[in-house]
């Protein structure tokens, strides 16, 4: 009897050619696409070309194509309150969040996996560019890098357990973007031309400050532009409008670049100064995950990086205890956020992350 695989179908090519080499690997195939919101509750109309009506049509006309059932979830209530309210509550505490990972993490191989097993099927798959991997050695379930560098997503994945990973399958891994296509086209499916997602599914045109103002209720209450050393600069539009790192749109004129380097929530105060303010060579991370070692005991030397697209850069990274590590970067990297994540390589495989606590 051939193993069940429930194939998260977004709509969009990737997840839509997974189904189809699933299939012609000899997988009984299913595909499920979650509802995670309706798009008029937060500000978002019908033809966002995620998360939309049009992209469970899409999946549903690739289903049939393929001759698959189809299935659609309804995970709103735990997508507000675990990717939603949390990306909220990090921009209340002044820090810059990645939704994408929490997504990841709690909705599609949590919620998903679950659902996936009470209706019996074996594995999940995605159309993630990764892959999964066996250590005989460690006995351990390894997350590695896709071929395709340029669009490698190992960084959002890194929260993946073992439970999680022994039942995901990532059969874009060894594939480009490129072959992908080809393979859409090849057959016949209506999405192979379609558009990637680029910004964040729930936030409209990139705005967050605007999302969380309108739609999540919360203030953005104007505060004081400060320097280094505490001086008064101008008057700023809220702590939610700003990011670590950012240099247009603070309205302020002055000799030379200023760049925004702390939030303070305690004062309501924006720190800005100049670039060099924003390198740093050491991080501490906490709500930790590790993949291809079971803890950390002693220092270990990785590559990391602390941004989806940033390279990664030789680092050390050694346990601080209560969970969290410290990370040592051979030379600075810019602008490490608060509430972004940062990532540890071995090569192709993923070592671990967490969650930036400072810089």
């Amino acid at each position: 009897m051939s193993e069940k695989v429930m194939v998260a179908m977004s709509g969009g090519v990737d997840s839509s050619v997974a189904a189809v080499l699933l299939q012609e690997q000899g997988y009984e195939v299913c595909g499920a696409t979650l509802k995670l919101f309706s798009n008029e509750n937060i500000g978002i109309d019908e033809t966002h070309t995620c998360c939309s009506l049009r992209d469970i049509d899409d999946a549903r006309s690739v289903a049939r194509r393929l001759g698959i059932s189809h299935y659609v979830f309804n995970f709103g209530d735990d997508f507000k309150r675990s990717v939603i309210e949390r990306f909220a509550n990090g921009y209340v505490n002044a820090e810059t969040p990645n939704p994408c990972i929490d997504c990841n993490r709690y909705i599609k191989f949590g919620k998903l996996l679950e659902r996936a097993t009470l209706l019996e099927q074996d594995f999940i798959a995605t159309g993630h560019y990764a892959q999964v991997g066996w250590h005989e050695e460690s006995g351990r379930y390894l997350l590695k890098k896709a071929k395709d560098a340029s669009k490698d997503q190992t960084y959002v994945l890194y929260a993946m357990t073992q439970a999680e990973l022994s039942r995901t399958l990532f059969p874009l891994g060894a594939l480009t973007k490129g072959e992908v296509r080809a393979t859409a086209g090849a057959h016949g499916l209506a999405n192979s031309d379609k558009p990637d997602s680029q910004d964040i599914c729930f936030v409209r045109n990139n705005d967050y400050a605007g999302f969380l103002e309108n739609v999540m209720g919360i203030p953005a209450a104007p505060g004081e532009f400060v320097d280094e050393s505490g001086k008064a600069l101008g008057r700023h539009k809220g702590l939610i409008h700003y990011t670590i790192g950012q240099r247009k749109g603070l309205g302020l004129s002055f000799d030379r670049p200023k760049y925004v380097i702390k939030k303070d929530k305690d004062t309501n105060t924006v720190v800005l100064g100049d670039e060099s303010a924003l390198l740093s060579r050491t991080v501490a991370v906490g709500d930790v995950n590790l993949i291809s070692v079971e803890e950390l005991t002693r220092p270990m030397a990785v590559t990391a990086k602390t941004r989806y697209s940033q390279a990664e850069v030789p680092a050390v990274i050694s346990p601080l205890g209560d969970g969290r590590i410290q990370v040592e970067f051979a030379s600075a990297v810019r602008a490490a956020t608060p509430g972004q994540a940062a990532v540890f390589y071995d090569g192709d495989t993923v070592v671990g992350g967490g969650t930036i606590l400072y810089a």
